[in-house]
């Protein structure tokens, strides 16, 4: 059996963003990964979070998935004051993460090699107001041919930083203007059933 922590970032913004999306698929993962076996704590940082529990959340799970939305390029702020929270305590107690993995005496150690989650893996699943078609080609003028996984390096980065494999994300695009949410749903379902 698995564990999995779905981490909800979603934060509530006035009338732009209620957080329905996003809550649909965070309860989504839970309700199939449950039917896969696998046992899933949940994380809804909009409701608020005890740091000392997330921190043992993530030593607990086998795989993490941050549901977010997309505000300003970035998931919301209260996602980056989560991350600053948890990694900082689970540096502090050695149990994300002991050093930055290098040494004065191996030069051969690296940078980033230091983490404590080797073994564990990381997944993005995101909604976004941008089109699909302004991620993987050159003609773009926003990404100029960037992936979403290539605009989200900073997230991933942190749980590889910590030693996690950083699993291909999820996108549902276009969602304000022109939404698709049963066909989203329908792509997210056979999403998970690889993990």
């Amino acid at each position: 059996m698995k564990n999995v922590l779905i981490i909800n970032a979603h934060q509530s913004y006035k009338e732009y963003s209620k957080g329905k999306l996003n809550n649909t698929l965070t309860e989504l993962a839970k309700t199939k990964l449950e039917l896969k076996g696998y046992s899933v704590k949940t994380s809804i940082l909009d409701k608020g979070y005890n740091v000392e529990e997330e921190v043992n959340k993530h030593v607990w799970a086998d795989i993490i998935i941050t549901q977010s939305p997309v505000f300003w390029f970035g998931t919301p702020w209260i996602h980056k004051k989560y991350i600053d929270e948890v990694f900082n305590s689970g540096l502090d107690q050695q149990k994300l993460i002991k050093t930055d993995g290098r040494t004065t005496t191996d030069k051969s150690k690296q940078y980033g090699t230091g983490g404590e989650m080797y073994g564990k893996k990381f997944v993005l699943s995101l909604s976004w107001n941008a089109p699909k078609e302004c991620f993987n080609d050159t003609n773009q003028i926003l990404y100029n041919g960037k992936s979403v996984d290539d605009a989200f390096i900073a997230i991933t980065t942190t749980y590889k930083f910590c030693g996690c494999e950083i699993l291909e994300s999820f996108s549902c695009f276009d969602v304000m203007k022109n939404p698709d949410v049963k066909n989203d749903i329908l792509k997210y379902q056979e999403f998970l059933e690889k993990l």
